[in-house]
């Protein structure tokens, strides 16, 4: 039985989920904008992160790299 989307709990994957609630869509805006109309590959696909210091605390840096995959025309 299908219960829709399921949210997760832990508070730090949460965020990345609320992230991507928030600016998925404006994201994807983005990438067509500049790629043309594709998504980005998971599979071809690197992730940094970094500690970043801030004279307010420390700050996460997360850098996603995917490979642009344009959507074929059958």
């Amino acid at each position: 039985m299908y219960c829709g989307p399921v949210v997760p709990t832990d508070p730090l994957i949460y965020r990345f989920y609320e992230i991507m609630q928030v600016y998925g869509m404006p994201l994807k805006k983005v990438i067509h904008e500049k790629f043309g109309d594709g998504i980005m590959s998971a599979i071809d696909f690197t992730l940094d992160v970094e500690k970043e210091e801030d004279p307010n605390g420390k700050r996460v840096r997360i850098t996603m790299s995917g490979k642009f995959l344009p959507y074929k025309k059958w």
